[in-house]
């Protein structure tokens, strides 16, 4: 209470949030971020709406598909589909050692889980393109490149998610089996890998799925695949060729998303089970 003259004048302390300027704050910021980064990246929807005219053009071009040049697709498509799967296999197969030394829960000590945890960043850091540019380099033309490339960049990102399942799991199996004399190996085969591998399994499947689509982009460079196909019919200028190959890596990638979609259910079914 304030005395001003002969009046007392009753200050109260407001209902309302004293925080809503942070808020405020908050979304301004976030506001002149976004328009940052519209000035660096040149977003212009004026410059869309005067390209429209090209990309129907070039749309145009491509309608009819060729479906006589689906009969050779069908060799490519095959291949795309054996790179997914190697690619995704000889991932799990890097990313399973690793992993264990990669969870802090785990891990013989810190020094070995940063280590493993900076080993996973790198590799998950390289974009799959960049591999493939260089395994090309490396190795020549063709689906084998591709397979290295998807590994390598899988096994950064399977080991990082193997890892943290790992760290999630209840530590009373571990413990009770550190105490009855279990070694290290034991104590991973019984006590860990029971608890995490249903997740592991989600997430390998669909990691495979991620790399069916990469697979058909990684033929771009040379690494073998639909891609190739694609690619060389953009160059040629055969655009109904193109949107042959188009509709094939469209149909294949959405097969590939209902089969995982459906695995992956019933996984998690026979998991509560």
């Amino acid at each position: 209470m304030i005395a001003i003259g002969r009046f007392n004048v009753l200050i109260a302390k407001s209902g309302g949030n004293p925080g809503w300027w942070k808020y405020a704050v908050a979304v301004f910021a976030g506001i002149g971020v976004l328009w940052w980064a519209a000035i660096g990246s040149q977003v212009s929807f004026s410059e869309l709406g005067k390209g429209m005219p090209w990309i129907a053009d070039f749309l145009g071009r491509m309608l009819p598909p060729n479906w006589e040049f689906m009969q050779k697709l069908v060799g490519p498509a095959i291949e795309t589909v054996q790179i997914a799967l190697w690619g995704t296999l000889l991932a799990v197969i890097l990313a399973v050692p690793l992993c264990f030394f990669a969870a802090r829960n785990i891990s013989p000590n810190i020094a070995v889980f940063h280590a493993m945890r900076q080993v996973l960043n790198i590799t998950r850091g390289i974009n799959e393109i960049i591999l493939a540019l260089i395994f090309v380099a490396a190795v020549g033309l063709g689906p084998f490149p591709g397979v290295l490339a998807l590994a390598l960049h899988g096994a950064g990102m399977l080991g990082k998610f193997f890892a943290e399942s790992i760290e999630e799991i209840d530590q009373g199996p571990i413990e009770a089996l550190r105490a009855t004399g279990a070694g290290p190996i034991q104590t991973i085969i019984f006590g860990v890998i029971p608890q995490v591998v249903t997740a592991w399994i989600g997430v390998i499947v669909y990691r495979f799925e991620t790399n069916l689509r990469q697979a058909t982009v990684l033929g771009m460079v040379g690494a073998g695949g639909i891609g190739f196909e694609l690619v060389g019919s953009m160059k040629l200028f055969q655009y109904q060729d193109t949107a042959t190959c188009i509709l094939v890596i469209v149909v294949m990638v959405m097969t590939a998303d209902y089969l995982s979609t459906r695995l992956r259910s019933w996984i998690q079914q026979g998991a509560h089970r």
